[in-house]
């Protein structure tokens, strides 16, 4: 017959006290997502037709993210993507959320581009 010894139930209650203490920690964390960025710093120098990625890249740096889009003629434009997200885990309402997408053409020019900022 097995006997617990009690050893069982202390590294229990110990993993349990763990897993309470990490979520009642987590609660309090906040989070940031990407990289901060400066949307007006971009629409300063935006010009469809004119703006090039070299001009982009140095006001804004890096994208966090580049893929395609596919327009509905066909044409095919490379996409930067600029995102920064900050919060608490507790309360996502407040949370700030800012996505910038820039598609450019084949020469390296802005063709478009939308963004979203929630304001906070």
């Amino acid at each position: 017959m097995y006997k617990n010894n009690g050893v069982f139930s202390n590294n229990r209650l110990v993993r349990m006290l763990a897993v309470l203490m990490i979520l009642l920690l987590s609660s309090c964390t906040t989070f940031k997502l990407g990289r901060d960025f400066d949307v007006q710093a971009f629409e300063a120098i935006a010009k469809v037709g004119e703006t090039s990625k070299t001009l982009v890249r140095s006001a804004l740096g890096a994208p966090k993210n580049t893929g395609f889009s596919l327009n509905a003629d066909g044409e095919r434009l490379l996409e930067w993507v600029y995102f920064y997200g900050s919060g608490k885990m507790t309360s996502m309402d407040n949370a700030e959320l800012k996505i910038l997408q820039i598609r450019f053409d084949d020469k390296g020019i802005v063709r478009s581009y939308n963004w979203t900022n929630s304001g906070k």
